[in-house]
């Protein structure tokens, strides 16, 4: 029987999965205000980062299958170009609770990273253009910083224009 992989002090699912894949990246911490309207807008003023750079984990139901889809947080998810980018033909934001029981996270703190259940994700393109992205660590106050394309790769996310300026 495999043995399960230890937990790191401090960890989350999400930092536990990019060190056993060798994934090179930075965990950022910050205080998180309860009170914040935006968690995503929240982390990059507490790191000091442009909002295009910091994405937002969001969970929606594309044709009944919970989708992940990464946004950055300066706009929004275009639920039709999602549905087109996995398929799809009609997606709406999933409910918060299954979105939570899904992926092992808390709404505000789901990351893309070290979900229960690996769902479909896919990554705004605009990711691209920049050398590293921030997404969600796994709990609110929390970021880890990457390449897109080693997200991608972890994720098995695809690229499109899934994100509207805001």
């Amino acid at each position: 029987m495999a043995k399960k992989p230890k937990k790191q002090p401090g960890g989350t699912p999400a930092t536990v999965a990019l060190t056993a894949a060798g994934t090179p990246f930075t965990v950022h911490a910050y205080d998180h205000d309860p009170a914040s309207p935006s968690y995503g807008e929240e982390a990059a003023e507490a790191l000091g980062v442009s909002p295009d750079r910091v994405f937002k984990t969001l969970v929606a139901d594309v044709d009944g299958e919970l989708t992940v889809a990464v946004v950055p947080v300066a706009g929004s998810l275009d639920l039709k170009a999602l549905a087109s980018a996995v398929g799809g033909k009609r997606a709406v934001m999933a409910d918060p609770a299954a979105a939570e029981r899904t992926t092992g996270y808390v709404r505000g703190g789901i990351s893309p990273l070290g979900q229960r259940k690996r769902l479909r994700t896919v990554l705004d393109a605009s990711a691209r253009s920049h050398p590293t992205i921030c997404v969600s660590a796994g709990r609110r106050g929390l970021e880890v910083e990457l390449a897109a394309t080693d997200l991608a790769g972890l994720t098995g996310a695809v690229f499109a224009d899934i994100g509207r300026a805001a």
